[in-house]
């Protein structure tokens, strides 16, 4: 499996060695495409966190998706690339970038802030985990094309006549890889059943085997924030090399029952640490 799977500098999925970026000697970088880094230097060396997001919300417009949701992703993705922790960028949840005094929102906010960690907050055991919901076949690529199914496949399984009380977890299971981030995997919107309860008419279900995971967990806040916030800190975490991809999930429990307001964790299964 790939090291890294997106470019630490403007997030684009790394799918084909064709994308990635170049040294001086002409040998290929995993860390960044080819078009932020070629011949061992930024392509935009003047450039800065806050034009690189503007620019990739252009492109993400012409791709489709619309220009509040790609530039609230890319907020709160964007920082916590390599490129833009070493040059010191703000971090998404810096509001004001000056010495104004905070307001007490402000104050509560960082307060929770603080406690948003970029590495996994805690590694756990899990036995196998029997999921029951609605699944599709994505990639990254499609999902930040503007025409992924994701959005699609929760609303209709929340408009499922077969869903447990409101309070029941649900997950956002990642399984079935084919390389990795870089390529195929199936997205299965859902909860948990018993391994001898009968499957409702029309779930697909998903195996989890028994795994070790590293888990991070988001801030609180908004859905659209949180999670984009907490994925990109798994792409930009230095260990991709100890996952597995046996499956990954978001959990979603009672923290997450207003989706304006929201705490979520993920589930990244990884090597058994020693």
């Amino acid at each position: 499996m790939m090291n890294v799977t997106v470019c630490q500098s403007c997030g684009m999925p790394l799918t084909s060695a064709e994308q990635f970026g170049t040294e001086m000697d002409g040998s290929p970088t995993r860390e960044y495409c080819i078009y932020c880094y070629k011949d061992g230097k930024f392509e935009q060396p003047g450039m800065s966190l806050e034009g690189m997001i503007e620019m990739c919300t252009t492109i993400l417009k012409q791709e489709g998706l619309d220009e509040e949701s790609a530039r609230s992703m890319l907020r709160n993705q964007l920082p916590y690339l390599k490129r833009w922790q070493s040059a010191g960028s703000i971090t998404p949840t810096d509001k004001t970038g000056s010495d104004a005094p905070a307001s007490s929102s402000d104050a509560a906010d960082a307060a929770n802030n603080a406690s948003f960690s970029r590495e996994p907050v805690r590694y756990v055991t899990l036995p196998g985990k029997r999921l029951a919901g609605l699944s599709a076949r994505t990639t990254n690529a499609i999902e930040m094309s503007g025409e992924g199914s994701i959005g699609a496949l929760w609303a209709r399984y929340f408009a499922s006549e077969h869903i447990p009380a409101p309070e029941a977890a649900r997950y956002g299971c990642y399984s079935d890889y084919t390389d990795g981030i870089a390529g195929e995997y199936t997205i299965l919107v859902g909860h948990e059943i018993g391994a001898e309860d009968s499957l409702p008419e029309g779930f697909d279900e998903v195996l989890l085997p028994p795994a070790t995971y590293a888990v991070f967990t988001s801030r609180t806040g908004p859905m659209v924030e949180v999670v984009s916030e907490l994925w990109g800190a798994v792409w930009a975490w230095e260990h991709q090399s100890d996952r597995t991809f046996t499956g990954d999930f978001e959990y979603y429990d009672e923290r997450s029952l207003d989706p304006g307001n929201m705490q979520v964790d993920v589930y990244i299964a990884v090597k058994e640490r020693r």
